[in-house]
């Protein structure tokens, strides 16, 4: 029945990009897609895992965001995602970033077609996991950024050796941290009303517009979130990315403990200090 559901899923079509930085990232090595990867999981969580795998990086994949474009409620779309984590397809993170002199956190979520356990994607988020590099007959993702240019907007139509000769600058971006959507936009946003040579406008705006340098650490270069409630994992990692309590493993909180997190909560609050964590994907 997963199976059958699998053709149903809603096609991804004008779904909503995240703010820059944000959403969903592809983990890498995946296998091949084959139109039967999640036969193993329920109708829902098969029809929600094939629309998150057709969506582009950088897609806007937050509960409510998704429960406007699938035919699920937003109690219904988290519970889906708490059990695609628990089956190795995702896993939520957040990372810092200094944005104008300010530190603040970045929020991702990660999405697998193949299923990983808890070792590799933990490898993978502390940047220890080995990652296949591409075969050089296979086109990257910094050529394809600039094939969708002209299918975007004719006035920006490169010729594939065009596309070859920028495609070490254009995979820059992608080195500082840009995904492909990042890119797309900040080439082809405000453009003339004619487009003389398209390849020199195009070169120009990828050195005038490159992203500054990531100089964050390198280790760990992420840090795991529970999918269900957001919270830090413990030092050992998360189970199927879900911490011991929204596995149900820990104990309730005493009536004191349970006013003094309310208290804390209301403090962060007025404060602001979690004002990032409702922005993430």
């Amino acid at each position: 029945m997963a199976t059958a559901q699998l053709s149903a899923a809603p096609r991804p079509s004008a779904h909503p990009m995240a703010n820059p930085g944000y959403g969903k990232k592809s983990a890498p090595d995946q296998e091949p897609r084959t139109g039967r990867d999640f036969g193993h999981l329920p109708a829902r969580e098969a029809s929600i895992a094939t629309y998150l795998d057709r969506l582009d990086d950088e897609a806007d994949i937050s509960i409510k965001t998704l429960a406007k474009h699938l035919p699920y409620g937003q109690c219904a779309i988290g519970t889906a995602l708490n059990n695609l984590s628990a089956a190795g397809h995702l896993r939520r993170v957040r990372r810092p970033v200094t944005v104008d002199g300010c530190p603040r956190w970045v929020w991702h979520t990660f999405f697998s077609r193949t299923a990983r356990d808890d070792a590799w994607w933990d490898s993978f988020l502390a940047g220890e996991a080995p990652v296949t590099e591409p075969t050089p007959a296979a086109p990257s993702a910094a050529y394809d950024a600039l094939a969708q240019l002209g299918r975007n907007d004719a006035r920006l139509t490169l010729s594939a050796a065009e596309c070859g000769a920028l495609e070490e600058q254009a995979a820059e971006w992608f080195t500082r941290g840009a995904g492909e959507a990042q890119l797309v936009q900040a080439v082809s946003a405000g453009l003339p009303e004619r487009v003389e040579h398209a390849y020199g406008f195009v070169r120009a705006r990828l050195i005038a517009k490159l992203p500054p340098e990531q100089h964050q650490p390198r280790q760990p270069r992420y840090e795991m979130v529970c999918t269900a409630c957001g919270e830090p994992g413990p030092s050992g990692g998360l189970r199927g990315g879900l911490c011991g309590g929204c596995w149900g493993e820990r104990p309730g909180l005493g009536a004191d403990q349970v006013h003094d997190h309310a208290e804390r909560l209301r403090a962060a609050l007025r404060t602001g200090t979690r004002t990032e964590k409702g922005s993430r994907a």
